[in-house]
């Protein structure tokens, strides 16, 4: 596993880096394929101590993070949740059989915000502020909901494994999902 190690707001230890690329190749025993994690530590007002972890395996991306007095406690506490949604994901998954299909290349734009209370004229043109692209790979809804709870994302573009056709689940204000999908075709 390849692991690379971000301090922010602190000094570089090699003690907290070796600890960190420990506990977090710990964790490839919940994977079959090679896997990078990217990890970042950092001291928020002056004695908050944050563990981020970013973890890429087979496509799939999964983050945790924890903050406490300590840093050592920190990185223990986003790798034991990382461990628990692998553990988690592992065994929902274990029931369904890998899914077939090409993954797609869809592009996602953040468009810039307007301030409140000013009137947009209808000639101006929306600004794109910033651009990513991300692969949309074939999964069953449950899937997609299980990537989403992982990465906390508000949204996740798949295909759907069922119709074959690109599908947007998203996390709706009330706490539950919304799907939109291209209707049915006859």
């Amino acid at each position: 596993m390849q692991v690379s190690v971000t301090f922010r707001h602190m000094d570089a230890t090699d003690a907290l880096k070796s600890f960190a690329a420990d506990k977090v190749s710990r964790i490839e025993k919940y994977m079959h394929s090679p896997s990078d994690a990217h990890v970042v530590l950092s001291v928020e007002r002056g004695h908050l101590h944050r563990a981020e972890i970013n973890l890429t395996a087979n496509g799939v991306r999964i983050r945790g993070q924890e903050t406490s007095e300590d840093m050592y406690g920190s990185i223990d506490g986003a790798t034991q949740k990382i461990e628990r949604q692998l553990k988690k994901w592992k065994n929902k998954l274990a029931s369904h059989k890998p899914r077939e299909g090409h993954l797609m290349k869809v592009s996602h734009g953040v468009i810039e915000a307007h301030e409140a209370g000013t009137e947009v004229a209808s000639e101006a043109a929306a600004v794109v502020v910033q651009h990513q692209v991300v692969d949309a790979r074939p999964m069953s809804l449950d899937e997609a909901m299980m990537q989403m709870e992982l990465l906390h994302e508000e949204f996740h573009v798949f295909i759907n494994a069922q119709t074959n056709t690109m599908n947007v689940l998203y996390r709706r204000a009330d706490g539950g999902f919304g799907l939109i999908e291209p209707p049915a075709r006859h």
